[in-house]
């Protein structure tokens, strides 16, 4: 692990990597097993076998537990593939799931998503403990949240329901419709949050001529994505400028900043020389790594995406 000393404000972040931030599941999610390019889960009431390149081993369940999954995803072996769902016996099209205080809809996607992504919890409830530890040093403020390509929303609604006001950037209406349902369905919809249906580049781009700021950005891009009027997204060559325009939306007083990618040809060292270059004087601590997720029963992880992420403390 390689370390550097805690600077000031105006100075490099202290530096600290790799780190490999764990997911162990909870009551509506768990990683069953995995094995030949596939992985076994637990979604609520639905078991679910996918296809998954890291996951190289060998199972340790009989095939009698893989035999017994509601849902298989078969097609393209690429994470973006197309490919279709096959079903055994009587399987709903949506189903509801909870974490923490939010709860969502679980449907079977193309592309073989679920309506959420589980590596993720480890980020929401590091982000959950940065709005918590904020409100105790200054109660009366509601701390800025910009989530871009949020998806379905729960790194919006988790903040929301600890008091930050929050943004919320897609480029896909249906995922912001996705993402209102779940609001609605965890009772929530008196809590401020902005959705706003556009390409998060032009969004951003925005938001820096005008002058706005935020206490805390989320950041989880695809490799390769089309907003709303054919603008072209892709990570390699797209990531760098938006980085440098998302330093200028920090504020003086910001929290945090966490970039998830899912580009795994790519390397958890890359994104984290480039969020160190973008965040060269911003003082506070950059973590950098992979999320993986912990197989129940087992000391077997499965890497899933790359993180690089700011704090001020």
């Amino acid at each position: 692990m390689t370390e550097t000393a805690l600077p000031r404000p105006g100075q490099p972040p202290k530096q600290t990597w790799p780190v490999i931030l764990e997911t162990h599941g909870w009551k509506d999610y768990r990683l069953l097993d995995m094995g030949h390019g596939r992985k076994l889960e637990r979604y609520g009431q639905y078991t679910i076998i996918r296809p998954e390149p890291q996951a190289m081993g060998t199972p340790k369940l009989k095939s009698s537990a893989w035999d017994r999954a509601n849902a298989v995803f078969t097609g393209d072996t690429d994470e973006e593939g197309p490919g279709r769902w096959k079903f055994s016996g009587n399987v709903a099209e949506t189903w509801n799931m909870s974490y923490g205080p939010v709860s969502y809809v679980g449907r079977f996607m193309s592309f073989r998503h679920v309506g959420v992504f589980p590596e993720q919890a480890a980020h929401w409830d590091w982000v959950t403990e940065k709005i918590r530890a904020e409100k105790r040093r200054a109660p009366e403020k509601q701390p800025k949240i910009l989530n871009l390509f949020g998806y379905t929303g729960l790194a919006s609604l988790l903040p929301a329901t600890e008091g930050a006001h929050v943004t919320h950037v897609d480029a896909s209406k249906k995922a912001i419709t996705y993402a209102r349902e779940n609001q609605s369905l965890s009772g929530i919809e008196d809590l401020p949050i902005r959705w706003i249906c556009e390409d998060a580049s032009k969004f951003v781009a925005r938001e820096v001529r005008r002058g706005n700021t935020y206490d805390g950005i989320i950041l989880d891009p695809p490799k390769y994505g089309r907003g709303p009027k054919g603008e072209v997204w892709d990570i390699y060559t797209s990531l760098p400028g938006m980085l440098e325009q998302l330093q200028q939306l920090l504020s003086k007083d910001a929290l945090f900043m966490i970039l998830t990618a899912y580009a795994i040809r790519s390397s958890f060292v890359s994104i984290h020389e480039l969020m160190a270059e973008t965040l060269s004087k911003q003082g506070g601590l950059l973590e950098s790594g992979e999320l993986v997720i912990r197989e129940e029963n087992s000391a077997r992880a499965l890497s899933t995406s790359l993180f690089s992420r700011w704090s001020s403390q």
